[in-house]
Formats: C-alpha cells, sequence, structure tokens
C-alpha cells in the first residue's frame, strides 16, 4: 500500500500543476474505489502542490517546514459622475479604471510559528506604493506575537478589513480621511481566550508606506478589540449567515510628530489635516487621533459603525491647532442567502471644527452578487456626494459605481 501512496502523490503532483480546477488523480482513483478514504486523505495531506479558491497555489515540504502560498486580486471598475454643475464649469465624467491588481506571498519558514507576507499592488507600481505588505511574524503563543516589516497600523476597523472583504465597492470616504494607512516599524499583538479579547500595539517609522526618516520621536498605535459572543472575522457582509449574534467593540489610538512639508505619505495628510496656511512652514506638528467601532451579524444581517476624532498642534508661539471629526454607519441584509444582499451607508466628515461650510457628507446604496463569497463578486453603488463650500456653492454630485471581483 505504501508504494500505491507514493505512485499515487507523484502522478498528483503532476496534474496538479496542468488544472486547479479539473478532478486529481486521487480524487478519480477514489470515486472509483481503487483506494479507500484513509489512504485519499493521507495522499491529499503529502501533496506538495495545492490549490484553495481564495487562498492561491500553496508549495510545502513534506515535513512541513517550509510553506508558500502564491494568489491575487482583481478588481476591475466603471465610475460614472454625474457633477453638480452649480457654476456652470464642470463636466460629467466617465471613468474605466483596474482599481486594485494585487499579487501576494505567505506562508511559513522553519517552524509553523514563523510567518511571513509579501503583497504588491501592481497599479500603483513605479511608485513606493508598489509595495503594501512585508513582514514576518513570531507567535510565542496566541496571545504572545511580534511582527516587524511593513502592514497596516492597527487603525480603524474598515481599514484592517481587506479591501476585497468590503460591503461597498470600497471603503467609506470617513475611513480614508482619518486612517494612517500602511507603516514600517515593529508590533506586539495576540489574541485572548480565543480572540475573546484582540489587542496590538505598535511602534513604527511616521513616513508612510514604503518610505522611511531619521527622528528620535516615531509614531505609536495602539488597538484593543472585545468579542463578546465569540471572534467576528474581519469581513463585512454576513456570508455565513451566522447562526449566532456576533457582536465586536474595538478602540484604537494613533500619535505622530512630523515637520510640516516634510515627503510624508500618511493617508490623512492633506485630507483631513490641512496642507495650507494653518500651520507656519517648517512648524513641527504632533498628530493625535482615535476612534471606536462596533460591529455586529447574524443571520445574514450585518451592521457596523466607527467614530473618529482627531486634532492636530504645532508648536509655534501661536499653538496653532485644527481639530476634525466624523464618522459611518452602514448595514447590510442578504435578499438571497449567501448570494444577493442589498447595503446603505452613510458617513460624515469634519475636517476642521473651528471652520463652517466644510462638512463632507455621502450617502450610499448598494447591491452585490456573491457567486463565491469575496472570491468572485460583482458589485454597484450610487453615491449623493454633498460638499459644503465657503467660495462656492455646495455641491451635491451623483456617483455611479459597477465593479468586479475576482481573489485567486
Amino acid at each position: 500500500m505504501k508504494s500505491k501512496l507514493i505512485a499515487v502523490g507523484a502522478l498528483a503532483a503532476v496534474l496538479a500543476g496542468q488544472s486547479a480546477f479539473a478532478k486529481t488523480l486521487e480524487d478519480v482513483l477514489k470515486e472509483k474505489g481503487v483506494i479507500t478514504e484513509e489512504d485519499y486523505k493521507e495522499v491529499a495531506k503529502s501533496a506538495p502542490v495545492k490549490y484553495k479558491v481564495g487562498g492561491g497555489f500553496t508549495f510545502q515540504t513534506p515535513d512541513d517546514k517550509f510553506k508558500l502560498a502564491i494568489g491575487g486580486r482583481l478588481q476591475a471598475r466603471y465610475t460614472f459622475t454625474d457633477k453638480d454643475n452649480a457654476n456652470g464649469s464642470v463636466s460629467d465624467t466617465s471613468e474605466w479604471r483596474v482599481r486594485r491588481m494585487k499579487m501576494w506571498m505567505k506562508g511559513h519558514a522553519y517552524t509553523k510559528d514563523l510567518t511571513y507576507k509579501l503583497q504588491a499592488n501592481f497599479v500603483d507600481g513605479g511608485s513606493e506604493k508598489l509595495l503594501e505588505d512585508a513582514f514576518l511574524n513570531y507567535r510565542l503563543m496566541d496571545e504572545v506575537q511580534l511582527l516587524a516589516g511593513q502592514d497596516k497600523v492597527p487603525f480603524a476597523r474598515q481599514e484592517l478589513t481587506s479591501s476585497g472583504a468590503q460591503q461597498f465597492v470600497d471603503r467609506s470616504n470617513t475611513t480614508d480621511t482619518f486612517k494612517p494607512g500602511r507603516d514600517i516599524g515593529a508590533m506586539l499583538h495576540g489574541q485572548i481566550e480565543k480572540g475573546l479579547v484582540e489587542y496590538a500595539f505598535g511602534w513604527y517609522g511616521g513616513a508612510g508606506q514604503s518610505k522611511t526618516r531619521s527622528t528620535n520621536d516615531n509614531a505609536i498605535a495602539a488597538r484593543i478589540e472585545f468579542n463578546p459572543f465569540g471572534y467576528l472575522k474581519k469581513s463585512e457582509a454576513d456570508l455565513e449567515m451566522t447562526k449566532k449574534p456576533l457582536l465586536s467593540f474595538g478602540a484604537d489610538y494613533y500619535r505622530n510628530k512630523f515637520v510640516k512639508g516634510e515627503s510624508n505619505n500618511t493617508s490623512f495628510y492633506g485630507k483631513w489635516l490641512e496642507k495650507g496656511a494653518i500651520f507656519a512652514a517648517n512648524e513641527k506638528v504632533e498628530v493625535n487621533t482615535a476612534s471606536a467601532d462596533i460591529a455586529f451579524k447574524w443571520m445574514g444581517a450585518s451592521a457596523q459603525a466607527e467614530y473618529f476624532w482627531a486634532q492636530a498642534d504645532g508648536d509655534a508661539a501661536a499653538k496653532t491647532t485644527q481639530r476634525a471629526h466624523g464618522f459611518y454607519a452602514q448595514a447590510g441584509y442578504f435578499i438571497i442567502p449567501k448570494h444577493l444582499e442589498a447595503a446603505v451607508r452613510y458617513s460624515y466628515v469634519d475636517p476642521n471644527r473651528d471652520k463652517t461650510q466644510d462638512l463632507r457628507t455621502e450617502t450610499q446604496g448598494a447591491v452585490s452578487y456573491y457567486f463565491n463569497k469575496h472570491n468572485l463578486k460583482l458589485q454597484a453603488d450610487v453615491t449623493n456626494m454633498h460638499q459644503q463650500n465657503v467660495a462656492k456653492s455646495n455641491t451635491d454630485d451623483m456617483q455611479y459605481r459597477l465593479q468586479a471581483q475576482i481573489i485567486f
């Protein structure tokens, strides 16, 4: 029997490279009764190449000390924007684009406790945004893990949820306004009591994605989550049709300090933190942001909301301060379980609470059809984008988006 299993395993390895979706040799032999269920499981376990929808192609050594998974994600999008032509000077826009084309490699080396990930977004090729994730993570135990390299700063639930696992075509305007994004550094994190509590504390360079700087005043971030009824994974829409209610609470904090005008690509820079005349040239600016969030899933229904607070303080004699806040709330429900979902969302941003007529709000509705969970889906949403403006009339643009996504 052992020689039979070796032969079957060798042929299965050859066939695995021919078609990820065709039946493997061990599948055929099991169906014909040539090998038993136990034989099938042993061959499948020892196969050097495997494929899982959404998980990519996996290569591993027989002793399982080394493992590499390779996969990718493509988002193709069409956007039509009906501009509010209040001043007679703007035109509607029609745009086709590849929003994201990502390739990733991840796995473990030497031991299952030492994992790694490398991810690139080819849409941002030729810039520092090309390299997204590049880190090592060592697991001492579930409760104590150390990550080093480039990854997302642990701040904002929706930002920490993959762009491939969103309920709408993309994240809310509020999240994009306040999130720090990716940075280079180290993070201590873990799960307590199988996900009842999650925590993370990170120490970062503060210059943003794929950028470095020499400073004695780095950025820090901290996040904690509480899941009282069981672990709630970071994936929007209740595709699992959760049989018991799941609830999650989160809170986080981020602090950074930099000189105005320095090359810095943290996401909030220029979105709520003004690049204009509020702070003096070369003035040191300290940024403190915090947020609180809640998420819920049950029987095809889902909802989540986040509130953000931010403040920037300059160190010049005038002690200039800019304060901002915002929130979003969204909810969805499966009309056809696991496949057709409708969702609504409202987001609000006040980038400078000491100014008037600068609010940005968005009211959205979405419909998504999931052919294979988030791995293959078609999404459409419509958004009323309200922008207050002191210098000219307020605008209400209408945006229509259609996006197809495949994860392989």
